[in-house]
């Protein structure tokens, strides 16, 4: 799985989220669309590089919604 292409394509979808104005809702619904639009192996990728690498180039809006919602990247 190419690391930097997941961490593009969650930054994509990072600056869609980013814009709304409940930030909180903004969290939840971006981990939700990673999890319900990404495939297993995609955010076990993902995962694996905040765990290892602490989520480098990730936006921080999408570091701080999958680290508030760990559960949306099982």
């Amino acid at each position: 799985m190419d690391v930097e292409n997941l961490v593009k394509m969650a930054n994509q979808i990072g600056a869609f989220f980013e814009t709304m104005s409940n930030h909180e809702q903004a969290l939840t619904d971006l981990a939700a669309h990673i999890r319900r639009s990404w495939e297993p192996r995609m955010r076990r990728a993902l995962r694996e590089h905040i765990a290892q690498q602490g989520g480098a180039d990730l936006k921080p809006v999408v570091l701080e919604a999958l680290k508030e919602h760990p559960a949306m990247l099982e």
